[in-house]
């Protein structure tokens, strides 16, 4: 029987009985069974141990931070509930599996997991309702999942104009272009929607939108009734005019269609050229680098990111490319495209038998301009995500909503934004009253440059770095009249998961 004293460093060997009494109680503990490492917390008589892999992409849980009886997931800052093993906050969906927990004489012993599942159980509506959400895309999968959780078992359709069901977009530009990765790993969620009762039309667009009779009329002549109606329409590609700009030669990255044609085109590539320097241009550059491409990047910025990281952060992500071998043409645009090279504009020719734009998105808005919603730089939602029109919400990188931390209405396109808001939405839809309140928050992957950003600074006065961002460890803090409105962590998870919680506690208190 495993005593106090051998587990000072919080490692529990569940192989053999362990005195109650010896367990912590309320502290995050590591564990292992069977070869398999777990999570565990106790509070009193009541433990809960659970599989301690996120399942987003497999992050060491009990690594995280522990906030009352949740965890939050080191590597992207997914939650789980610790006494259920719910995913309470994406991006993980998926629950959880739960160690059965035999407590008998002061020991204590574990058996094989039960099955992960935290559904609940039917809710009761008052009346038959019809959801139709508008987007196959992260707003949209988490809102349709959260629905599926809370117990609508009937009712949902989720249109979508992709021609596959939801992914994560987030690993396109990286695990899956590097050949890191294959399909069935940027699934989402442990059970497929359409298995769970939600209805999926897929190359299916909405043509327009009649509030009046509630009805959404598809391009197709079909007409879908909704009670509620999630707008999650999601961004487009921007797409340049230089001549050649349409060669076959030339591609933008969006989805998974398009991220198989780079792939596929990749195989027989020898020299690729990215127009732009967004993290989709910089994260494309990167992964074709480690296929064995030949890279070129051209911007028209003079420092990439400067205006989000600001320039020592940006002089870090030059030196990365440039050591990798990237080559870099700063403050220069593309003229024309031959199919053999790119002209730019100052004369110079670059070899490339492939071309892939990453200039940014525009958010696709015509559907809810068209239907008289409020619009400005996004689809106008209150906090709890609702529009002008008090049966349609709206979430993902179309909403612009009322941010209690910068204190501004912001409109960003991140996917852990997209899907948080999908759920809080999707929540909202069915009568809740839960405020959308979380602090923004992206991460990135260029190499060995592993990012994460919190917040949203439109501008900042100081930038306090803390550490060195060239060796992969820092902190900077962009402050504004003094007070933080953003934060860049570089190899600090834990500090990351801790100014988060910080900047949460800060608007709570």
């Amino acid at each position: 029987m495993t005593t106090q004293g051998e587990i000072e460093d919080a490692t529990l060997d569940f192989n053999r009985e362990i005195a109650i009494d010896a367990i912590p109680e309320g502290r995050l503990l590591k564990g292992v069974f069977e070869g398999e490492p777990l999570v565990a917390l106790r509070r009193g008589d009541r433990i809960g141990v659970f599989r301690g892999k996120c399942t987003h992409l497999g992050g060491p849980l009990a690594e995280g931070l522990l906030v009352g009886d949740t965890v939050r997931c080191p590597w992207h800052q997914a939650c789980f509930d610790l006494a259920t093993g719910e995913a309470v906050a994406a991006p993980a969906f998926a629950p959880l599996a739960r160690f059965s927990v035999h407590i008998e004489g002061g020991r204590v012993r574990l058996a094989k997991p039960q099955a992960a599942d935290a559904r609940r159980k039917p809710r009761a509506p008052a009346r038959e309702e019809s959801i139709l959400i508008v987007g196959g895309g992260g707003a949209g999968f988490a809102a349709a999942d959260m629905l599926c959780r809370e117990g609508v078992e009937r009712g949902i359709t989720l249109v979508s104009s992709d021609s596959s069901k939801p992914y994560e977009r987030t690993l396109l530009t990286k695990d899956y272009l590097d050949g890191g990765t294959d399909d069935p790993r940027i699934g989402l969620g442990a059970e497929p929607l359409d298995e769970r009762g939600v209805r999926i039309e897929l190359n299916a667009e909405v043509a327009r939108l009649d509030r009046g009779r509630h009805i959404a009329a598809l391009t197709d002549g079909r007409e879908l009734r909704y009670d509620r109606l999630l707008l999650a329409t999601g961004a487009e590609p921007r797409r340049p005019d230089f001549p050649g700009a349409g060669h076959p030669q030339v591609h933008v990255l969006r989805s998974l269609a398009d991220a198989r044609a780079i792939v596929a085109a990749a195989k027989s590539a020898r020299r690729v050229v990215v127009l732009g320097s967004s993290f989709i241009g910089l994260e494309a550059g990167a992964s074709l680098r480690q296929r064995g491409l030949e890279v070129d990047i051209v911007s028209q910025d003079k420092a990439p990111m400067a205006r989000i990281f600001g320039p020592e952060i940006a002089s870090v992500i030059i030196a990365l490319h440039e050591k990798h071998g990237v080559r870099l043409h700063l403050g220069r645009a593309i003229a024309s495209f031959d199919g053999a090279a790119v002209t730019l504009d100052d004369g110079a020719r670059l070899e490339a038998d492939l071309l892939l734009i990453g200039i940014g998105v525009t958010p696709r808005l015509q559907l809810a301009k068209a239907a008289g919603l409020q619009v400005e730089d996004g689809v106008v939602v209150d906090r709890f995500l609702q529009t002008s029109d008090g049966d349609v919400f709206a979430a993902g990188d179309i909403a612009a909503w009322p941010d209690p931390h910068s204190g501004q209405r912001l409109r960003v396109e991140h996917w852990d934004v997209a899907v948080r808001q999908g759920q809080i939405a999707a929540k909202n839809m069915l009568g809740g009253r839960t405020p959308y309140a979380d602090v923004p928050f992206f991460w990135s992957m260029q190499f060995d440059f592993l990012p994460s950003y919190l917040g949203h600074a439109k501008e900042w006065d100081e930038i306090r770095i803390d550490g060195d961002p060239a060796k992969n460890d820092c902190a900077a803090r962009y402050l504004l009249n003094g007070r933080v409105m953003a934060a860049l962590m570089i190899g600090r998870d834990m500090e990351c998961l801790e100014e988060r919680e910080r900047m949460e506690r800060a608007l709570a208190g």
